[in-house]
């Protein structure tokens, strides 16, 4: 099983216009353009695997992808980089690429859809 075209077409063009985003010099916009792609990730994993109820804003996915227990700390901590409020500045508190970790999170969620590993 894969993302189905639709998804992996929505996740690539958010991944998309966070990088353009990036390059117009506005990282607020990559910032949610990357976390609306890693959301649409992990939606389609809680669908695959049968997860039900679930709010579908991208932030609350996240949020419920990183309370999980069987959630890999490395995919946690993305999540929550994913989640990480800016300052009044508009800047994160650290210098993350949050296009990258998108990225890191959804080829993470596709590959607990093929293997059907997740808990």
């Amino acid at each position: 099983m894969m993302f189905d075209p639709a998804t992996q077409q929505a996740i690539e063009n958010e991944l998309n216009r966070a990088e353009t985003a990036r390059k117009n010099a506005n990282e607020g916009m990559a910032r949610v353009c990357a976390r609306r792609a890693a959301g649409m990730a992990v939606r389609a994993l809680f669908t695959a695997t049968a997860e039900t109820s679930f709010d579908p804003s991208a932030y609350a996915l996240l949020t419920r992808l990183q309370a999980m227990e069987s959630t890999p700390t490395e995919i946690k901590e993305i999540a929550g980089n994913l989640l990480t409020r800016v300052t009044p500045e508009y800047q994160l508190p650290t210098q993350i690429d949050l296009i990258a970790q998108a990225r890191l999170l959804a080829d993470w969620a596709l590959e607990q859809i093929k293997g059907d590993s997740f808990d």
